[in-house]
């Protein structure tokens, strides 16, 4: 089994959900919910690198490692670049990045991301993607889709609808039978720490500008991502009150039923 670190980029400001980073789910904060989570993946160690002191207060009151890193970071990637820098971390050393609003992450997920990277010594990031099933799916912009090579490195991300199929409707209504083998992309990365100190010091691509995709970044500069099919997509995080009161509920049951 490979060795990995979990850093958990936790920012206080949330556009949609103010203050979902401390949002009570069955009495803990939803950071530490996603770091227990990340506890059980195998992981050697997990730190969640936050940018506000109640971010840390409630780390510290449940036990759980931070770090405190700047609030001008312009993305998860460079927080997670300043914390493997505070961690003095090896460049060879993997770390996976949990989203803080994750507080249903599947552990076995985490580690199966991590020993992708581990055995694929050509990739500097890995990640996963799922079939999607249904053309309105395909179809969504805010559904990001992932392309693969043969030899399971992403060729190329995209909200749009890819592959695409030149014979289908122009039209997601008008698709009746379903049969394009797209995949969901999910976000959730392992990097190598080394390309993570890399990474603040490439500029920003024109593809990623104009898909608003952050992976696109690492593709356009020649990194390689290595991608895992899994067999469905574990659920969305939490980025409205409905999400939130998704996961409490989930939380609430399972805390009733001991």
């Amino acid at each position: 089994m490979s060795s990995f670190v979990v850093i958990i980029p936790a920012r206080a400001a949330s556009t949609r959900l103010p203050g979902k980073m401390l949002a009570d789910l069955a009495g803990k904060p939803m950071v530490v919910r996603v770091a227990e989570r990340a506890n059980a993946s195998g992981a050697k160690n997990v730190v969640v690198a936050c940018d506000h002191p109640d971010i840390a207060q409630a780390c510290q009151d449940h036990g759980v490692d931070f770090l405190m890193t700047r609030t001008d970071h312009p993305s998860g990637t460079d927080r997670l670049a300043e914390a493997a820098t505070l961690l003095k971390l090896e460049n060879h050393d993997i770390v996976v990045n949990v989203q803080g609003d994750e507080p249903l992450i599947d552990p076995a997920l985490i580690h199966s991301v991590a020993e992708l990277l581990a055995a694929d010594l050509k990739a500097s990031i890995a990640t996963c993607a799922a079939p999607i099933h249904s053309a309105q799916t395909l179809f969504n912009p805010n559904i990001v889709k992932v392309v693969c090579g043969a030899s399971g490195h992403a060729l190329y991300f995209s909200r749009a609808p890819i592959p695409w199929l030149r014979d289908a409707p122009a039209h997601p209504g008008q698709t009746t039978d379903f049969c394009v083998p797209a995949l969901h992309h999910i976000g959730l990365y392992a990097y190598r720490a080394g390309f993570l100190r890399q990474y603040p010091t490439l500029s920003a691509g024109k593809l990623e500008q104009l898909e608003s995709l952050e992976q696109l970044r690492a593709l356009e500069h020649g990194f390689t991502i290595a991608v895992q099919t899994i067999s469905s997509h574990p659920g969305a995080g939490v980025d409205t009150p409905e999400d939130l009161k998704r996961v409490r509920t989930f939380f609430e049951n399972q805390a009733s039923s001991g």
